[in-house]
């Protein structure tokens, strides 16, 4: 099972600033890059727990007795540590998005390279899935989950375009959506609009951001004074969220001010954005809108 190398791995595990006989968490487990690289800055005494709702996952799971893998979303998080006797961490790693190895299996639908059955679920025994939001959405719901996480200005004349083919035969497959949408994408843009009109279902159907926020929240609560939050996003929406929540706490808005006209913040930001280098881009496409983000307890 093919796992591409994790994106800004180095950069992302030197910032959560580890100590050897610390706890960390890996919520996005997936080939077990970045867990194999924690660990290894880790003693005999250090801790890792990782998250990932896809049943792939556990074929990767690393023999290793100071490793546990909970296969769960990571929104969940502070429940399932509880369940190890874990209230505090030292330091949690995310990289959002998908992994190559989910985008490469033609079965789950996320790429828009194979024809697949419309799936896109990241937890395989979830709900909702990408069939159902393309044909039973109505068309503002559809619309609306096109323009905020496809980024598409056209999302209503695309949303318009699939519930008049739906209407006639049920779109089932990720090429019968591609030909339903055939005059929305030029050939000279043809890989880059799909790609944003398949994230954006993918986003829909796996309720990203909610989970993301979900899981942000919870955050100051499980961290040391000194612990570390390393995150790696991919869409502009999620790289908005994390930056936002860093600086303020807030997803929206600006934080109250008291009497003194001085605000409470639970966390602050660690050094710069970091992006990928050319060279890393070159070797793995899926770099190329990377963004990562370290902060720690104020």
């Amino acid at each position: 099972m093919e796992y591409h190398n994790p994106v800004l791995l180095k950069e992302s595990v030197e910032g959560l600033n580890i100590k050897p006989n610390g706890v960390y968490v890996d919520v996005t487990f997936g080939g077990g890059g970045h867990s194999k690289e924690i660990l290894s800055r880790l003693n005999e005494k250090g801790k890792l727990f990782a998250f990932d709702q896809d049943e792939d996952a556990k074929r990767n799971i690393i023999d290793d007795e100071r490793f546990t893998l909970i296969p769960q979303n990571f929104k969940f998080i502070k429940r399932y540590l509880r369940f190890y006797g874990i209230k505090k961490v030292d330091g949690i790693l995310a990289d959002l998005g998908v992994s190559s190895h989910q985008f490469d299996e033609a079965e789950r639908g996320f790429s828009t390279r194979f024809d697949a059955d419309l799936d896109m679920r990241m937890n395989q025994s979830g709900g909702l899935s990408a069939f159902d939001v393309v044909n039973s959405y109505e068309e503002e719901k559809l619309s609306d989950v096109l323009f905020q996480y496809s980024e598409l200005r056209n999302a209503k004349a695309i949303a318009k375009k699939i519930v008049e083919a739906r209407a006639k035969k049920k779109i089932k497959t990720s090429f019968e959506l591609k030909e339903v949408l055939s005059e929305f994408v030029p050939k000279a843009k043809e890989h880059k609009i799909l790609a944003q009109i398949f994230q954006g279902i993918r986003i829909e159907v796996n309720q990203e951001i909610e989970a993301l926020k979900e899981f942000l929240l919870q955050i100051p609560e499980l961290l040391n004074t000194d612990g570390r939050l390393s995150v790696i996003s991919y869409h502009s929406l999620e790289d908005r969220l994390v930056k936002r929540f860093i600086r303020s706490g807030l997803f929206e808005g600006e934080p109250e001010k008291d009497f003194f006209g001085n605000i409470s913040v639970p966390m602050k930001k660690v050094g710069q954005m970091k992006v990928p280098t050319s060279k890393e881009i070159s070797e793995n496409n899926r770099a190329r809108s990377a963004k990562l983000r370290i902060a720690t307890l104020t």
